[in-house]
């Protein structure tokens, strides 16, 4: 790499790092993640993205949070199974897309746990009302699968 690459590649993670810290007044893990070129653009990493503006967008840190901050979400390990907030565990997502997931997978695991089937999870949640992850009209087998998973 030559060395105005070099520079050019440090000044786009200083430039994440700023972003994040400054204008968007995140503090902990995701800040590391930047610092050590962990997190590759500010776009939420979540399978289904709810931001009317697009995964990119990110409003500043506000209380109470608001829907379109940047949350850390624990993944692959939830932070209900022990997983914590360390760089291999975690990805950048919305606070809504964090919530929105983590509803789908803990209320689809308690049904996994009393031994349902995919199809039998489905139609409950179809039953219930449930919105089913962006994009699908209905839930199925599949998209329970790929919920949980994800």
């Amino acid at each position: 790499m030559t060395a105005k690459a070099a520079t050019a590649k440090a000044r786009m993670g200083d430039t994440l790092v700023d972003r994040l810290r400054e204008e968007l007044g995140v503090l902990g893990v995701l800040v590391q993640m930047a610092k050590r070129r962990q997190i590759i653009e500010l776009r939420c990493e979540m399978p289904s993205c709810y931001c009317h503006k697009g995964r990119a967008q990110f409003d500043p840190k506000s209380h109470p949070p608001g829907p379109w901050e940047p949350s850390p979400d624990h993944y692959p390990r939830l932070k209900s199974d022990g997983g914590h907030l360390d760089p291999w565990n975690v990805r950048l997502s919305h606070v809504l897309c964090n919530r929105e997931d983590y509803g789908w997978r803990m209320r689809i695991r308690r049904m996994l746990e009393k031994r349902m089937s995919l199809e039998e999870i489905a139609e409950n949640l179809n039953l219930k009302g449930v919105r089913a992850p962006h994009g699908r009209g209905k839930w199925s087998a599949a998209t329970v699968r790929k919920a949980f998973v994800s």
